[in-house]
């Protein structure tokens, strides 16, 4: 991954993990917890494809496993955000605009409900049964709920965050070769030139 990439993921994934352990996690809803950290994952793997999702993913849900109060078994989160991230890059359009929000809030229901059910499945596994004493139902009616509400307000600002970094000149060594080579162009013209110059004087 780019380095602007990286700078920008980790600054997102660092302050959305904050707010939602500060903040969002003391609210004390019924049912699941908002998820912001999925939100900026899926924000972000719409603009970088399903690779950098999947790395994203990762390395966010890593963080997450990591950070207190968590009390799950290190990996689980990291695994779910990185198939979520993986999947929601592979909506990532060709030409990298999307044509309506229609299709970031569809993505945003669907990892919603996947990553529910994921970290419910992963935790049956390890032994984890508490998705099911609270109810799995009302967790996915919840948690689509509260991150479609969320949507709005952050998954379009981190996409157009993360194209404008994709855009910036300085970091796309496209740009600086095409300038570069155009710069030769001109000099081999004008040396091409003063060559043509100096065989007119001599024949003079």
């Amino acid at each position: 991954m780019r380095l602007n990439r990286v700078l920008l993921s980790t600054l997102l994934v660092v302050i959305a993990l904050v707010v939602q352990v500060c903040v969002l996690a003391r609210l004390q809803l019924p049912g699941a917890v908002p998820d912001l950290l999925l939100l900026v994952v899926l924000g972000l793997a719409l603009v970088y494809g399903h690779t950098g999702g999947a790395l994203i993913g990762f390395g966010a849900g890593l963080l997450a496993d990591l950070a207190p109060p968590a009390d799950h078994a290190a990996g689980r989160y990291a695994l779910v955000l990185c198939v979520m991230g993986y999947l929601a890059g592979l909506a990532k359009p060709e030409t990298g605009r999307l044509r309506s929000a229609t299709g970031p809030m569809l993505v945003v229901v669907a990892a919603a409900i996947g990553s529910t059910l994921l970290y419910a499945g992963v935790g049956q596994l390890v032994g984890d049964d508490a998705a099911r004493h609270a109810g799995l139902g009302q967790l996915l009616f919840t948690a689509a709920l509260y991150d479609l509400l969320l949507a709005p307000f952050t998954v379009p600002l981190i996409m157009g965050m993360a194209r404008k970094s994709e855009n910036d000149p300085m970091a796309d060594n496209s740009g600086g070769s095409r300038i570069g080579s155009q710069r030769g162009g001109l000099l081999m013209k004008a040396a091409n030139r003063g060559s043509g110059r100096l065989k007119g004087v001599k024949r003079l």
